[in-house]
């Protein structure tokens, strides 16, 4: 008995949440997005990650000060990318994209947490992206301190829960860890926000993980 209520308790919560939000974003809708399927949407992430690659980038070709004036007052995202604070990661660079084509969200260690979600659930409903890629990255020094699980200062340690079931799943492997972990997190995404489950299930959006080379700037989907 207690069980079935805290069940009916959680799926009234999701409900809720997902009809509070969408009267949130009834007015707030952008004044235009892409036009692009989200199977298109990844296909031009894939596309721009292979002119990095090849070192022939078009984005700097762009008129910069039109882009500015053309984005300045709105913007029509494409995608988005939960990606590591990392440095080495420039992640408009690695897919090839300019001004107000990619809608970015940072955080060592490309974990999945409420924040994060939140703006990626701003991402889709309001701004309408159609692929996010959750991008882990070789020699991550957040997995590989998650793996270590050692004292650290601060609150770096915060960073550990949201790992940890990767290093369990991958041991002490950490490219298997850092792969894991991006599988995990874009499960997470799909599977804890009704505001991504919704535009999945209405074929708008696609999650998926991925994995970057440092050495090699390659991109390779995960799923």
């Amino acid at each position: 008995m207690i069980h079935s209520r805290r069940a009916f308790f959680r799926k009234t919560l999701t409900v809720g949440a997902a009809a509070a939000f969408s009267d949130l974003t009834a007015g707030l809708a952008a004044s235009a997005q892409t036009t692009l399927s989200p199977e298109a949407a990844l296909q031009q992430l894939i596309d721009g990650n292979r002119r990095f690659v090849e070192g022939r980038m078009t984005s700097f070709a762009e008129d910069l000060e039109m882009l500015k004036a053309k984005t300045a007052e709105k913007q029509e995202p494409f995608a988005a990318v939960l990606s590591c604070a990392d440095s080495r990661v420039p992640v408009e660079l690695i897919f090839d994209q300019s001004i107000g084509h990619l809608f970015v969200t940072r955080v060592a260690g490309n974990i999945a947490t409420s924040a994060i979600i939140a703006s990626l659930e701003y991402g889709a409903a309001v701004l309408g992206t159609r692929a996010i890629v959750v991008l882990g990255h070789a020699n991550c020094g957040a997995v590989k301190a998650s793996i270590e699980a050692k004292a650290v200062p601060g609150q770096i340690s915060a960073l550990y829960p949201y790992i940890r079931p990767a290093v369990d799943q991958a041991g002490s492997d950490l490219e298997a860890a850092i792969k894991a972990n991006a599988r995990i997190q874009a499960a997470l995404l799909r599977q804890s926000s009704p505001v991504l489950a919704e535009e999945i299930k209405q074929h708008r959006l696609k999650i998926v993980a991925a994995y970057y080379d440092l050495a090699s700037g390659s991109v390779s989907l995960l799923d």
